[in-house]
């Protein structure tokens, strides 16, 4: 195999890539490596503007495989319509999901026991005691029940919580429990005090959390946004928050990054993180693992694993 593969780690930072096609390093530089034409096997530059990661895939006329190296693939779908049939499309499953487990359990802590207030108070010398909510004898929902959902509750678990409910776009049953279908939502919500949301963006869950959606929410509820910004409608959760009616972790915005004077700095009740949920020591070692294990699979002519969709199927 003589093929093009563009990487965004330098190969020979990856031990035990097989042998046989012509590896690029690419990682959103003005000057290709190569010539997309060329390239057989796309990993998409991870961390960086969606229209960078795009820029070369129209050129890419010979294209089998796109890897992306995060869990959601909404960066690379608007240029998907460039692409011959049968390209497969794929995720990184596997890899985000120690590090956004870690994330969400550390947005709730920090956000119910008031962590935020405490490094303010410190930075004035206030010494700033009382009662704050525990996550014990919680009920938690979480919203998309994926491998990045069940990794959330597999962190979860030791917390004593008095209820976890699980919701996807499809019904099921898991060792856990049952995963209820999005139309149970408006039932599940008003049971909720934490509400984690962990879906991908699609056409389906795009301003999921809207008006609607945060009015079924309890009094006092935390919400909890480790997905994609434009799963919430901003203006709406804007409205709740400002009424002091419920609380918002969130390590993803819309808009992204979140403009200096934006309203949702300044809002009541919400702690912001920039979209931290994936870089982390823990990401390296895991994307090249699955980079070694995808392209001996390339190689090999196996079948892929986390195959999100194929082009014109």
């Amino acid at each position: 195999m003589t093929a093009d593969v563009w990487l965004p780690i330098p190969p020979e930072d990856i031990e035990g890539l097989p042998e046989g096609p012509n590896y690029r390093f690419w990682n959103g530089a003005e000057d290709f490596p190569a010539d997309p034409a060329e390239c057989a096997f796309y990993v998409v530059p991870y961390m960086k503007p969606p229209a960078l990661g795009q820029r070369p895939l129209p050129e890419m006329t010979s294209v089998q495989v796109v890897q992306t190296l995060s869990a959601g693939i909404d960066h690379v779908e608007p240029a998907l319509k460039y692409l011959p049939p049968g390209v497969r499309l794929c995720n990184a499953r596997g890899v985000h999901e120690a590090s956004t487990g870690e994330l969400t359990l550390t947005l709730i802590l920090a956000s119910l026991r008031g962590i935020p207030d405490f490094v303010r108070a410190q930075d004035k010398g206030e010494w700033l005691g009382g009662f704050r909510p525990a996550l014990a004898d919680k009920s938690v929902l979480i919203v998309g029940y994926g491998s990045i959902g069940a990794a959330i509750e597999d962190r979860l678990a030791p917390f004593e919580l008095a209820r976890v409910a699980r919701v996807a776009r499809s019904e099921r049953t898991t060792a856990r429990g049952p995963v209820h279908p999005l139309t149970e939502l408006p039932a599940l919500l008003p049971e909720a005090d934490v509400v984690i949301l962990s879906t991908p963006l699609t056409d389906a869950t795009r301003h999921l959390v809207n008006a609607d959606f945060l009015a079924c929410m309890k009094d006092g509820a935390l919400l909890v946004n480790v997905a994609r910004g434009a799963v919430i409608d901003t203006k709406a959760l804007l409205a709740e928050l400002e009424a002091g009616r419920i609380t918002a972790a969130l390590d993803v915005t819309d808009p992204e990054p979140l403009p200096r004077e934006h309203p949702l700095w300044r809002a009541p009740g919400v702690l912001i993180s920039p979209h931290v949920g994936g870089p982390t020591s823990a990401f390296l070692p895991r994307a090249k693992r699955l980079l070694v294990d995808q392209l001996s699979r390339y190689v090999n002519r196996e079948p892929l694993r986390n195959v999100i969709l194929t082009t014109g199927a």
